[in-house]
């Protein structure tokens, strides 16, 4: 599979995963089917539109390729005609969310990349693509974004989106790299939240010790 179907499969993947994830997000909070599809797309997409905004990839995937949207609304009937079979996977929105997160990251770095961006903004925008949906996900059902919160989010999407631009410039194979980048990306987010993992946080009697 040559780097550019490698690349078009990944991002329709985890444009699934997210979807997934938004759908049943927005089921849960007893949103209409159109409310679902609405709130499935613009997580599936939204954080894959900031990126193509940043890098001047105009008009933006998500808003002109019509797999995007055909994803996102299989995604949509998916969760809502097989609301049993979503039901019985362990935490549905935590699973595809850590899935879509790795996916990502890894996707949103590439993109930079083959537009000519160096590491730094390649990385920096992998981690905007790989959290920009759930962003856009909990302030729609209003919701403190998980980014904000002490779970480890975009430090797995930093690992993830990191490794993929280090393996490019020390000349990993592409495949490699990217399985690899994906891996510790969804295994870290997936490891914090079973095993409770956190980041330190400053509380405010610290700051008034200082």
């Amino acid at each position: 599979m040559n780097d550019h179907r490698l690349f078009t499969v990944l991002d329709l993947a985890g444009t699934f995963a997210f979807a997934i994830s938004g759908a049943v997000a927005a089921r849960d909070r007893g949103l209409d089917w159109f409310g679902v599809i609405a709130i499935a797309f613009a997580v599936a997409c939204g954080g894959g539109v900031l990126r193509d905004l940043c890098i001047g990839a105009v008009p933006p995937a998500g808003l002109t390729d019509w797999r995007y949207l055909a994803v996102a609304m299989a995604a949509s009937v998916m969760t809502i005609a097989a609301n049993p079979l979503v039901v019985r996977l362990a935490h549905p929105v935590v699973l595809f969310d850590s899935v879509g997160l790795g996916l990502f990251a890894v996707t949103g770095a590439q993109k930079a990349m083959i537009f000519g961006h160096n590491a730094e903004v390649a990385v920096l925008l992998g981690v905007v693509t790989a959290v920009g949906g759930g962003v856009a996900r909990d302030v729609l059902l209003n919701r403190v974004p998980v980014i904000l919160q002490r779970e480890i989010y975009a430090s797995a999407a930093l690992v993830g989106a990191g490794i993929e631009v280090a393996g490019e410039h020390l000349g990993w194979l592409s495949s490699g790299r990217t399985w690899v980048a994906l891996a510790a990306c969804f295994a870290l987010r997936y490891l914090s939240l079973r095993y409770r993992w956190n980041l330190p946080r400053s509380s405010a009697r610290d700051s008034m010790d200082d």
